[in-house]
């Protein structure tokens, strides 16, 4: 069993919409909504755990009750950080789960290929988080902002969502965490420091994180793109079948004649 839990407690300040920007729209969709029926269209994903804001659990519950085609889910009430949200997801999952994935609400363009991917390598592995080649330069500053290194592009990565781990090591690493007080940065995090192995799994860069008002443009130009690259395809393969046809009544013609 595959459980994805989903993060969406965020207040959104970056994105200045003085709203939780999940709910805002994403080419007349909630880019939440988008998100969650991108995973619920995937055949390894068996169920889905919403984890928002106390103040947003009935109003949440409220909008996905309504959304055709939804696997099994539960919504519940997230914490102060990310990282408490996630454990208040691990709570609520079912104990038969064998690899669980967190995964941004605010990233509903990732594609299926990365979901399958990373679930794939958290089995084999133990933990995988998708991700893609840094294209720029990275520099490392001190606090005056004054350059101390610069790292080999060729081994760094910019890390994305999901990151999918099997249940017991996500459960050790958040329980282990809490122990000791450390807040990190992301799941990928919490194991790392157990000593457990986590495996980078290429994914594409179009599977953004909408933070700012400038990824609702961008996002909404990767969809435009996709909906042309769809409707080309289609015209394409009928433009296939009449040559197709044609070739038959071609065949058939000629056939005739030189009987």
């Amino acid at each position: 069993m595959v459980t994805a839990i989903f993060p969406a407690a965020g207040q959104g300040k970056r994105m200045q919409a003085g709203m939780n920007k999940v709910f805002m729209e994403l080419a007349g969709m909630p880019i939440f909504i988008r998100t969650l029926l991108k995973f619920s269209g995937c055949d390894a994903i068996d169920k889905l755990i919403v984890v928002v804001g106390r103040d947003e659990v009935d109003f949440i519950k409220g909008i996905i009750g309504r959304v055709p085609g939804l696997k099994p889910y539960k919504v519940v009430a997230g914490g102060s950080e990310r990282q408490y949200s996630v454990r208040n997801g691990l709570a609520a999952v079912d104990p038969e789960t064998e690899v669980v994935l967190v995964h941004d609400a605010a990233r509903p363009l990732v594609s299926e290929e990365t979901i399958l991917a990373t679930i794939e390598a958290a089995k084999k592995v133990g933990g995988a988080v998708a991700g893609v080649p840094a294209k720029n330069t990275i520099k490392v500053c001190d606090d005056n902002a004054m350059v101390q290194s610069t790292p080999d592009r060729r081994f760094l990565w910019e890390v994305q969502t999901p990151q999918g781990f099997r249940l017991n090591t996500l459960m050790k690493a958040h329980e282990l965490a809490a122990r000791e007080d450390f807040l990190g940065t992301d799941e990928a995090s919490l194991v790392e420091r157990m000593g457990e192995p986590v495996q980078i799994v290429m994914s594409d860069y179009k599977n953004i994180k909408i933070t700012t008002p400038e990824d609702i443009v961008i996002a909404e130009a990767f969809l435009r793109s996709d909906m042309a690259g769809r409707a080309i395809n289609t015209v394409q393969e009928k433009m296939n079948d009449i040559v197709g046809m044609a070739n038959v009544l071609k065949d058939k013609f000629f056939n005739k004649r030189v009987e």
